[in-house]
C-alpha cells in the first residue's frame, strides 16, 4: 500500500512523462500552493516529482518546463527510483529490461509500486525484471493526455490492492478518461486506442483535402474538418448513441451526406479502417518480444 503523499519518479520522461507530470501538477497545484489545504483533491497528494532523464539536453527541457515543482535527475536512474514510492515507466519498449535489470535498481524498486506505459510488455515480462516485492501495473496512455483529452486503459494483476488501483486510476484521469481491462485486451487498446490519433489525423487529413479541392482555404478547410470530428466524437460520448444513429439523423433522402456516405463505400473505407486497427494490434503484440528473447 502506498503512502497517500507520495513521491513520484518518472523514469524515461519523455513527451508521455512530461505530458502525464503536466497533469498531475495541474490538478494539484492549487493544492500544493495552499498546503493540500483547498477542499475536492485527490485523496493522494504527491510531496515531490523525479525526472530521470538520458541527458543534460533532455534536463534541461525538464526544467524549462517545469521549473522547480520537478527534481531532474540525468543519468541515474537507480538514484531517482531510490527516492521514490510510486515509479512511473516511460522508457521505450525496447530498453525497458536494461533499465529495469542494471546494478542496484533491484534494490531501489523494493517494497514500490511501478507503473508501465510500455506498449507490448506485458505484465509477466515485467514481474521477472523487477523484484517479488515489487507491485506492477500496465497502463495504455495515448497522445491526446498531451492536451488533457487522452484515453488509458490500465490493466492490474488479480491482487493489486485498492489503493494501488485508485492511486493509478487517479494519475491518469487527470489526462482524460479512463478504463481498467483485462491485459488480454491491452494489445487491441494499443492498435485502437494507442495508434487511434494517427489513423484519425488521416481521416482528418482527407477531409480537408476535399475541402481544399472544393475552394476552400487550407486552415479554414482544417479548422472545419477537426471540428466535425471532434463534434461526433463528443456526441457519442456525451449522449451514448450508436455512430450510425448519429451518421442517420445527418443522412437525408437524396441529399449530400448519402452521395458522400455511398462515395467512402466505394472505397471500402470501413474495412481498411478495421484492418488498420487489426494490424497495428498485430504488431503491438510483438513489442515486448524482442526483449524476452534476450
Amino acid at each position: 500500500m502506498i503512502t497517500t503523499t507520495p513521491t513520484i519518479c518518472i523514469l524515461g520522461c519523455g513527451t508521455m512523462g512530461k505530458a502525464i507530470l503536466t497533469g498531475i501538477l495541474n490538478d494539484v497545484n492549487e493544492a500544493i500552493k495552499n498546503n493540500y489545504s483547498i477542499p475536492n483533491t485527490a485523496s493522494f497528494k504527491p510531496r515531490k516529482f523525479i525526472a530521470c532523464v538520458s541527458g543534460d539536453e533532455s534536463a534541461q527541457k525538464v526544467i524549462n518546463l517545469f521549473g522547480e515543482l520537478v527534481t531532474v535527475v540525468a543519468g541515474q536512474n537507480v538514484k531517482g527510483v531510490e527516492e521514490a514510492d510510486v515509479v512511473l515507466l516511460c522508457t521505450k519498449p525496447q530498453i525497458a529490461k536494461t533499465i529495469l535489470t542494471e546494478d542496484g535498481m533491484a534494490e531501489a524498486l523494493e517494497n514500490k509500486l511501478i507503473i508501465s506505459i510500455l506498449a507490448g510488455v506485458s505484465l509477466s515480462q515485467l514481474k521477472e525484471w523487477v523484484p517479488t516485492s515489487t507491485k506492477v501495473i500496465r497502463a495504455m496512455p495515448n497522445t491526446p493526455c498531451m492536451i488533457q483529452e487522452g484515453m488509458t486503459v490500465i490493466s492490474c494483476p488479480a491482487n493489486t490492492n485498492v489503493d494501488d488501483k485508485t492511486f493509478t486510476m487517479w494519475v491518469f484521469s487527470t489526462l482524460g478518461r479512463v478504463r481498467v481491462l483485462d491485459e488480454k485486451h491491452l494489445d487491441a487498446v494499443t492498435g485502437l486506442s494507442g495508434s487511434g490519433p494517427a489513423f484519425a489525423c488521416v481521416v482528418l487529413e482527407s477531409l480537408a483535402d476535399g475541402g481544399v479541392m472544393m475552394g476552400l482555404p487550407r486552415e479554414v478547410a482544417l479548422e472545419l474538418a477537426a471540428q466535425a470530428l471532434q463534434g461526433a466524437a463528443r456526441m457519442v460520448l456525451k449522449t451514448g448513441k450508436h455512430p450510425a444513429e448519429i451518421k442517420d439523423n445527418v443522412t437525408t433522402p437524396a441529399g449530400c451526406t448519402i452521395a458522400g456516405l455511398l462515395t467512402m463505400e466505394d472505397g471500402k473505407i470501413r474495412s481498411t479502417l478495421a484492418r488498420t486497427v487489426q494490424e497495428a494490434t498485430t504488431v503491438a503484440s510483438t513489442l515486448g518480444k524482442v526483449q524476452a528473447n534476450k
